[in-house]
């Protein structure tokens, strides 16, 4: 080769690869996202203006429904009846974040919320209905349209349901459901094999589905689907994204669980499966997937978290590549999830006078997923019954929670053998599906409630129990730990245990002690840092921000045609 043409073009050329492939690169994929997202844009435009006619059209029609002569309305206002419930949680506006005023109704934009489990009853579906609601107060005109998989429940099923199981009335003109297809694809059991990676890949798949049918203007997720937000950042630039984490997908802790030898090495599902060539194999992927984890959460213009324990996680992973973005400076917020505790305090007296209508209940509200620890705490109460103390007599064990799926129903069957084989079946109830009102009166005569998942991220059955006055005995980690049980006063609010024997030993503690109602009031007043007014102003705070840089790039777009 020509010595002239190897100096002057091929040794440039070569220098200068990587250097080009630094900017290329990049350049080439934000290309190709954005003639992606151009694309499903596009395509789904007629839907788009098919929902907002269709949700405008309820809107005129509930109005006119709703809509009656003065007279009327001043005959059911003093019989204290209302013709929609919604009027009643209209007038209770939370107001914008910088003046407490009711919000204007200036925007009228789609937010999309990422939820396609949202018929489940748990408290994850609890955070999702009161952000529903806070935005519709805030935003009365906005629409609100949540992608779910609940193929076998209609809108008027799971907003019934919603009130039911939550007591939250929603307006239902503005509130619209879109089916997703590809839920199957987050399953546990569609991913026997690499689990986490395959639930995030099935997120994505889920995400284009829901994409599909519908771009909205502003995009949030409600159930920890990073990578979902990852594609719609990668598709769709000018749409804001914003993040409620309940649990980090992957955590510092599960990490060091794998490790038998560390501190957390005897906890979780996956404790001390770090050894050996499997073992070697599982901690690179895991160190894999928290790496890509990091880089999604990097992407989310919004990131709630509903504790401490899950901000500090977050924070570590999805830390250090936000502060390197100039797009993604907001900081992460702690938002607690909404409980019902201004009605537990007006449903559920908690005095001195009312300690004699408690009965020897040990209450455990959760849904009955693996890592809720049913066995533990049947196991625990097995060893407290065993004692045969004053305490332990005529004690009963109560079990409330939802049931998802064949999975959950499989679940609760092996928790009744478990329960025959502790020979206290005479002790423990069932109640799977609850309704809110049978929940009420179960916190309203119980003496404890009972936690026994590691690592909880919140714990919203735990603030319930706080609010209904009732003495936790909870796992001594997470959110319970570092947000709920905590003292009060200086005094102690309820019991933390990590064992078996420990769990029993708080059961005793907490139904002998000689002035419970004592410890009731401390945790009802704990328990006010929790309630749904705080979430909403909270919530309400973040969504703000989004709406305005949605506003932004709206202004932006349009500047630039």
């Amino acid at each position: 080769m020509d010595p002239k043409v190897l100096a002057f073009i091929v040794v440039p050329i070569v220098a200068a690869t990587p250097l080009a492939s630094i900017f290329l690169v990049p350049l080439v994929w934000r290309t190709i996202g954005s003639i992606l997202g151009w694309y499903v844009c596009r395509k789904t435009e007629g839907r788009r203006a098919q929902i907002v006619e269709l949700m405008e059209g309820d809107v005129r029609r509930h109005s006119e429904r709703t809509r009656q002569p003065s007279s009327t309305t001043t005959s059911n206002s003093s019989s204290g009846e209302e013709s929609d419930g919604w009027e009643n949680v209209d007038a209770t506006g939370v107001g914008t974040a910088s003046n407490g005023e009711k919000g204007e109704e200036e925007w009228d934009g789609i937010v999309g919320f990422f939820h396609p489990f949202c018929n489940a009853g748990g408290g994850g579906e609890r955070v999702l209905w009161a952000a529903v609601r806070a935005t519709q107060q805030r935003w009365p005109k906005a629409k609100c349209v949540i992608y779910t998989g609940d193929h076998d429940a209609s809108k008027d099923d799971i907003l019934a349901r919603v009130e039911n199981r939550f007591n939250i009335q929603l307006h239902p003109p503005t509130v619209n459901f879109l089916y997703l297809s590809t839920r199957h694809w987050v399953l546990a059991s569609t991913w026997p094999h690499f689990t986490l990676a395959g639930q995030s890949i099935g997120s994505i798949i889920m995400a284009w589905d829901a994409f599909s049918l519908l771009v909205p203007d502003v995009f949030v997720d409600t159930m920890g689907y990073a990578f979902a937000l990852g594609l719609c950042k990668f598709l769709f630039r000018d749409v804001p994204t914003g993040a409620y984490v309940h649990y980090p997908t992957i955590s510092t802790d599960m990490l060091d669980s794998l490790n038998p030898e560390s501190a957390v090495g005897s906890q979780g599902v996956n404790a001390g499966q770090g050894v050996g060539h499997r073992g070697a194999v599982k901690r690179a992927y895991w160190n894999l997937f928290a790496k890509i984890y990091s880089l999604m959460g990097a992407s989310v213009d919004v990131v709630m978290t509903n504790s401490t324990w899950t901000q500090a996680h977050i924070q570590k992973l999805w830390g250090p590549l936000r502060s390197q973005s100039q797009k993604t400076n907001n900081p992460i917020v702690v938002v607690y999830p909404p409980v019902a505790v201004s009605e537990m305090e007006q449903e559920i007296e908690v005095s001195p006078a009312s300690e004699s209508k408690r009965e020897k209940v040990l209450l455990y509200l959760a849904q009955f997923r693996p890592e809720k620890n049913h066995q533990l705490i049947l196991q625990s109460f097995a060893e407290f019954i065993k004692t045969g103390t004053e305490a332990a007599k005529d004690a009963k064990l109560v079990l409330i929670g939802s049931v998802r799926d064949d999975h959950d129903s499989k679940r609760v069957y092996k928790l009744r053998l478990l329960v025959n084989e502790l020979h206290i079946r005479d002790r423990v109830e069932f109640h799977l599906d609850a309704s809110w009102p049978d929940i009420l009166e179960w916190l309203r005569k119980a003496s404890v409630g009972v936690n026994g998942m590691w690592n909880e991220h919140f714990g919203i059955g735990v603030v319930e129990y706080q609010a209904a006055g009732l003495i936790a005995v909870v796992h001594n980690s997470g959110g319970p730990k570092l947000d709920i049980v905590v003292d009060v006063d200086g005094e102690p609010t309820g019991f933390h245990a990590t064992k078996s024997t420990e769990f029993a030993q708080g059961f005793e503690k907490a139904l002998s002690l000689p002035n419970p109602s004592a410890v009731r009031l401390r945790a009802r007043k704990s328990a006010k840092r929790f309630t749904e007014e705080e979430f909403a102003k909270r919530w309400t705070a973040q969504m703000e921000a989004l709406v305005a840089m949605r506003k932004k790039n709206v202004r932006v777009g349009a500047g630039k045609k």
